[in-house]
């Protein structure tokens, strides 16, 4: 059979052996977390609480009134300790609420929503929006803005994304494989909320067990949805990349999934929504893996959200005396970690542990223009003169040739010979693009 895919790409080498066969593990309960007032795109929360505090599982301890935003829960019973700035993932110090365990867990449950298929479209996109859910394949968009699209935009179609193309990560594999049920169930409860009849799963072909137990299950449940195996290439679980494999639709530039009549969203995203509606629980956990060559025993862990990456290692032997470097979301995407005491947040879907063996220093040399990085973006962009764009804060010139659309998926940074970090000036010049957008706005 002739295996679906999209134009361009690569394919890194595949590291997913390390943690595919480790089945979720809930990992214990943290002593303290520290919850960022921010975790999804859009306006940043603000405190609902103050120093002293008591607080339950799953009570909100920020909000804003602003649409594009969610809240955030407290994941743990206890105590409000301090509201200060601490080490975030991302790589900056960033505020966060330090809730310290105390007592027997309690739980804040949301309002009940009895039957979702008879219940109005706006309760269940209040429920979804009160449980604080986003994006978990990484990228943190609110779900409820997702899938409320506007009137004019005609949404025929919807693709539940268990591609999970980075090579080390397998997190999303391990919920369609032990969690198919309740998947299934988030993806009819978006599609009924969209008001769509067309669902597909797209999957990449390295997780047969994942392909066959939801192909299994569908048939099984009655769902009319349609399990497509994807060739693995990356940056496949990209949502442009994934419509074009799974439907033969491309999205133009500077344009959405909505506007070719697609909304795409992760299976982990639907596992919490399945949750939220019948179950009425806010997103205050996900499932990560810890994983690499760098780490003792690599699991694949249920843990609270602002647990810190310190307690996920401990669970897993601690890491390993040359471990070299340590990534959050894996080698292609992901950050750099400097301080383990960075919590889980609810872009975390995974942290990567590295040896020596498994990634060297290299050096940088002048670019050689062998046109590697520009045949293999699947944006169709030109990164390297972006690049250039962006070390000579030519801003004009980078909206120009389309920076913003690009999904920094690293392709570039990879195929170079000359080891020119593209991405990474590329992400330079999305801020300097975005800093002359705010200044125009000011005068203006």
């Amino acid at each position: 059979m002739k295996l679906s895919t999209f134009k361009k790409g690569l394919h890194p080498e595949d590291y997913k052996y390390f943690s595919h066969d480790k089945a979720i593990e809930t990992l214990p309960l943290p002593d303290d977390v520290y919850i960022p007032l921010q975790q999804h795109i859009g306006v940043t929360c603000e405190p609902l609480v103050q120093k002293g505090d008591k607080v339950k599982t799953g009570q909100i301890i920020a909000n804003t009134s602003a649409y594009v935003s969610a809240p955030v829960h407290s994941s743990i019973t206890g105590v409000v300790k301090d509201i200060e700035k601490y080490y975030h993932p991302l790589g900056m110090r960033a505020t966060m609420i330090h809730i310290h365990r105390e007592g027997e867990e309690e739980w804040e449950l949301l309002d009940k929503v009895d039957d979702w298929k008879w219940a109005p479209k706006e309760k269940l996109l209040e429920t979804i929006r009160n449980a604080g859910l986003v994006g978990l394949g990484g990228a943190t968009f609110p779900t409820h803005v997702k899938l409320n699209p506007p009137e004019d935009k005609a949404i025929d179609s919807f693709i539940l994304n268990g591609v999970e193309c980075e090579p080390y990560l397998t997190s999303d594999d391990r919920l369609m494989v032990e969690e198919t049920d309740k998947i299934l169930l988030g993806m009819a409860i978006m599609m009924h909320i969209l008001d769509v009849k067309k669902g597909y799963i797209g999957i990449e072909n390295n997780k047969p067990e994942a392909i066959a137990q939801m192909q299994k299950r569908v048939v099984e449940l009655g769902y009319p949805f349609t399990v497509v195996p994807l060739k693995v290439k990356y940056p496949q679980g990209a949502e442009k990349m994934l419509i074009y494999s799974v439907l033969k639709r491309k999205v133009p530039f500077s344009k959405l999934p909505m506007d070719v009549g697609v909304v795409v969203n992760n299976v982990a995203t639907a596992f919490a929504v399945a949750e939220a509606i019948t179950e009425s629980k806010p997103l205050i956990q996900r499932v990560i893996t810890v994983t690499g060559d760098g780490v003792n025993k690599p699991k694949n862990l249920m843990a609270r959200l602002g647990t810190p990456f310190k307690n996920l290692f401990e669970s897993c032997g601690n890491v390993k005396d040359d471990v070299y470097r340590i990534f959050m979301g894996g080698p292609m995407m992901g950050m750099t970690q400097y301080h383990l005491e960075s919590p889980v947040v609810k872009g975390s879907s995974g942290i990567v542990a590295v040896t020596g063996e498994l990634v060297e220093e290299l050096s940088t040399f002048p670019c050689i223009r062998c046109g590697a990085c520009v045949r293999t973006c699947p944006m169709n962009l030109m990164p390297l003169r972006l690049s250039k764009f962006s070390q000579a804060k030519e801003v004009k010139k980078l909206e120009e040739f389309g920076i913003m659309d690009c999904i920094e998926c690293g392709s570039c940074s990879f195929v170079c010979p000359a080891n020119i970090p593209i991405v990474q000036w590329i992400k330079v010049g999305k801020i300097r693009v975005r800093e002359e957008a705010k200044k125009a706005k000011e005068k203006a």
